[in-house]
């Protein structure tokens, strides 16, 4: 912490100039910054996403317009914002402002700086404290912070990636409001990448971004605005280093050193390689299928749309032949919903190992196909009397459930009856295949299906 970070600052409480903090927010406006921090938004109308929070008389739009003190915890991924928000309190708000890195904080120094609050507000100076990263405060560190935030010396943001509730400690969380920051969507991602080649304070239009190149730089973000944006200031120094103004997707791959994958989540290359995927699983070919997925999950495709064509393919081309087939897609994509990228590539490897490896048939698809075609082309005959329900008051003198045989009464556990109507009655829809569980399951069934049918 910097000598006379503290003192107070000169010309008095009202309107009074504001310390520079000397912080992470401060003394970036020159031309030689980071492209990230050039572009920080300069007011709230400025910041791309986060709609939810910016609603009129929200405790955001509280805190900056009205100045009002409030203690604020703001929780997201990186590069949703949560930086540029504690930026425009530091310009806009009328009080004090301090930052704080839980990097390099220690309890010693939040102390300071809570005492140095409370002697400003003695002198009519209401303080505002940003700490960065809060959730590597260890539980001391945010004890320390309790006081100021309890008795108002400090009006606290704080910002963490982590989840708070594990991550920060009870009676902080609780005195806290907590407001949620989403990540970027792609078309929220494109209009920071426009503006920053447009903007003086960005590129000032220097140069132009190929249509590809956009794309690659909105897929390798992630949903983060300031990657985005990094990787754009690499990539027009590749380009302008050859002496052209035009950023190429080869410009792009080669700031981000990683390949452009040719894919487009609403085009052709999005069908194709996950058709792809799908009939690789199904030909057994466990490493086209793996080399199909690196591919949608390295362009930036929906893990959970990776997984749900998986829970599909377990049913319609596995199905009886290895029933955990399904219960292992299913399981990946609770998996993804929870964790998400990058550690989802591996709960949708194993899925995708498991799928592709295991015995095939299309048996279950093929019977509802069949029942449905028969349903559709009108057999859809009466309920047999002896299935129909027989619980209320009148139904046994109308033969419901009359001669209803019971199959546990049975030692072999079935019966010989009739459960379909006549239409179809006999009718086979399902055919299992002779591969995997499925030719056992077979040979049950066939038994199974010559008890019902023997009726006299």
């Amino acid at each position: 912490m910097s000598d006379g970070l503290f003192d107070l600052p000169d010309g008095g409480p009202a309107g009074a100039s504001r310390p520079d903090s000397g912080g992470t927010l401060a003394g970036n406006a020159h031309t030689s910054a980071p492209l990230a921090v050039r572009m920080r938004p300069r007011t709230l109308d400025e910041l791309v996403g986060q709609e939810h929070l910016l609603v009129p008389g929200s405790p955001l739009r509280q805190m900056i317009d009205g100045d009002q003190p409030l203690t604020i915890l703001l929780w997201g991924p990186p590069g949703t914002g949560k930086t540029t928000i504690a930026s425009l309190l530091s310009q806009h708000t009328r009080r004090r402002f301090i930052e704080v890195s839980a990097v390099s904080a220690g309890v010693k120094e939040v102390r300071d700086v809570i005492a140095g609050a409370r002697r400003a507000l003695a002198n009519g100076v209401e303080t505002v404290l940003f700490v960065d990263e809060v959730h590597r405060f260890n539980k001391s560190q945010q004890d320390a912070l309790l006081p100021g935030v309890e008795n108002r010396w400090v009006s606290l943001i704080a910002a963490t990636t982590e989840n708070p509730h594990f991550s920060v400690i009870s009676p902080l969380l609780s005195r806290s409001l907590l407001m949620t920051l989403d990540s970027l969507t792609d078309e929220q991602v494109g209009l920071v990448v426009d503006r920053a080649v447009t903007d003086e304070r960005g590129l000032s239009g220097t140069v132009t971004l190929a249509a590809d190149a956009r794309d690659h730089l909105v897929r390798l973000a992630g949903g983060d605005g300031r990657r985005a944006l990094t990787y754009l200031e690499a990539a027009a120094g590749a380009a302008t280093s050859q002496g052209r103004t035009e950023v190429t997707v080869d410009d792009a791959a080669l700031a981000v050193d990683k390949a452009a994958v040719r894919y487009d989540r609403q085009g052709d290359q999005h069908y194709d390689v996950i058709s792809a995927f799908i009939k690789s699983i199904r030909g057994s070919d466990v490493d086209a299928a793996l080399h199909y997925l690196a591919r949608m999950i390295e362009a930036g495709e929906d893990p959970r749309f990776i997984a749900r064509r998986l829970m599909i393919h377990a049913s319609e081309d596995i199905g009886m032949a290895d029933p955990t087939a399904l219960h292992t897609a299913v399981a990946a994509a609770e998996a993804v919903a929870m964790i998400g990228f990058p550690e989802a590539r591996i709960t949708l490897a194993q899925a995708t190992i498991h799928l592709a490896t295991a015995p095939k048939s299309n048996a279950v698809i093929t019977a509802i196909d069949r029942a449905l075609a028969d349903v559709r082309a009108g057999k859809a005959g009466a309920v047999p009397p002896a299935l129909r329900d027989a619980h209320y008051a009148g139904a046994k003198k109308l033969g419901h459930g009359h001669d209803y045989a019971y199959p546990h009464d049975d030692p072999r556990g079935v019966v010989p009856q009739q459960y379909a109507p006549d239409e179809v009655d006999g009718q086979v829809y399902y055919r299992p295949g002779r591969h995997g569980d499925e030719a056992e399951l077979a040979d049950q069934l066939e038994r199974i299906r010559a008890i019902v049918h023997r009726r006299s």
